[in-house]
């Protein structure tokens, strides 16, 4: 299965990511802050190619607080 630019490699979810766009300067992607430990689940074929989604971001940070 190839994976679609603009879902999540983790939860398979839109990442509503905006680069490659014309307005990719202001995809909320250009300044969030993913954890170390969550960029080491994405598998290894979509590193560097696919957007982890808000939603996965926010639940591991979640999780990290419980």
């Amino acid at each position: 299965m190839q994976p679609k630019e603009n879902h999540c490699p983790l939860c398979g979810g839109e990442n509503y990511c905006l680069a490659g766009t014309e307005q990719q300067y202001s995809c909320w992607c250009m300044t969030a802050k993913v954890p170390k430990e969550l960029l080491k689940l994405v598998p290894h074929n979509m590193k560097g190619k696919l957007c982890i989604c808000e939603n996965c971001i926010e639940q591991y940070k979640a999780n990290l607080q419980e």
